[in-house]
């Protein structure tokens, strides 16, 4: 049995003209078949809104269906009119509801079955996509870069119009009559798409070049220089106008879009604007303190060691990490230290290194003593 008509839609018994109105174009977008492809359930529950939309939308309709229900319209209902959507005994196609409701599919592009669009034979390229490489250094300082790509360029030979004369020789295309796409219907439902002819421009070249085949365009490995700007970080997107694909018959060129991939440093590791490194330094160097020498991006820098610094230490040394890219300003390097242990020592080493051991007092090595005090009692 046919569901109730008030139901389907989702409204009261008493609901006005505004309310029906905006319940049917909620349902009817959301079950629309170009949305829902290949979606039996969609196609049906589509029909069956627009069913009940064209019963309440209308007074006599709505009158006879509160009346006597689906009974108003099984064999011609209410005989007096005759069959067809005015005389009750059948229902309006749902597409050309859908197409009534919101104006011939104005503002509601991408739907099937609304109004065409005017075809151009001159169509824009295609947006290329670069993925590249590059290195700390590269990210750090900026740099130029040179890339080789292949790309639909114009056609020198047509002078990118497509036509062997050089002219822009267009004919209505046989297949579409000039409307850029094809259409199909099967029962309640029409369904568009490019016309494989002409590519939806609605018109074919009457003389096509032979070395573009009438496209006014053709592959081409070409190579273009890149600017990198200092501070860009892997994920930047750059952008180049007019590196992408030439457009059909002359159209506007597209885009090239460059995305970067900073590559693993040897030394340096990156957090933001910042950069981290671990500096190895002998037993010697962190007891006694000193100056040390520090790599940085830019060169060595001065780093002042405390005597008794610890392993694990982190030291700041200030601006000398990546610069911003949308500033002046620059991020800092942290070092940290690391105290290595002296290994393979020879019995001359081992000797002056325990006689060193037998003067250190608790005062010496104030981490060990605490640790040991705190541990006597689990060490009974």
């Amino acid at each position: 049995m046919s569901r109730d008509y008030y139901e389907v839609l989702g409204v009261a018994r008493d609901a006005d003209d505004t309310t029906i109105k905006k319940a049917y174009r909620k349902l009817a977008m959301k079950y629309h078949p170009d949305r829902n492809p290949d979606n039996k359930e969609a196609e049906e529950k589509f029909k069956e809104v627009g069913e009940a939309y064209e019963v309440l939308s209308n007074a006599d309709k709505r009158a006879a269906y509160d009346r006597m229900g689906h009974d108003a319209f099984k064999n011609g209902g209410m005989g007096s009119a005759g069959g067809g959507a005015g005389g009750f005994g059948g229902f309006t196609d749902p597409m050309d509801i859908f197409a009534q409701m919101f104006g011939g599919m104005g503002g509601f592009g991408g739907f099937g079955g609304g109004a065409r669009r005017k075809a151009d034979p001159r169509q824009p390229g295609s947006d290329l996509r670069y993925d590249l490489d590059i290195t700390l250094e590269e990210a750090a300082h900026g740099c130029d870069k040179t890339l080789e790509i292949e790309r639909l360029v114009p056609c020198e030979a047509c002078h990118a119009t497509g036509s062997k004369d050089g002219t822009a020789g267009f004919k209505q295309c046989p297949t579409c009559h000039g409307t850029g796409v094809v259409t199909r219907q099967s029962g309640f439902f029409v369904q568009q798409s490019t016309c494989p002819s002409c590519r939806g421009a609605g018109q074919t070249i009457s003389n096509p070049c032979p070395k573009c085949r009438g496209e006014g365009r053709v592959h081409k490995d070409v190579k273009i220089t890149l600017h990198i700007p200092a501070g860009v970080d892997t994920g930047t997107k750059l952008r180049s106008s007019g590196n992408g694909d030439a457009g059909l018959h002359g159209g506007e060129t597209g885009d090239l879009y460059v995305f970067l991939e900073v590559q693993p440093h040897e030394i340096f590791t990156r957090d933001g604007m910042d950069l981290h490194c671990t500096m190895p330094v002998t037993f010697a160097e962190a007891a006694l303190g000193g100056v040390l020498s520090v790599p940085t991006l830019d060169g060595a820098a001065k780093l002042k060691l405390p005597a008794g610094t610890t392993g694990g230490t982190i030291f700041r040394v200030r601006g000398k990490g990546m610069p911003s890219l949308k500033s002046s300003s620059h991020g800092d390097l942290m070092v940290e230290i690391q105290v290595e242990t002296p290994s393979e020592l020879s019995s001359a080493q081992k000797k002056a290194l325990e006689a060193f051991t037998s003067t250190l007092k608790a005062a010496n090595q104030p981490e060990a003593t605490a640790f040991l005090n705190k541990a006597a009692k689990y060490m009974k």
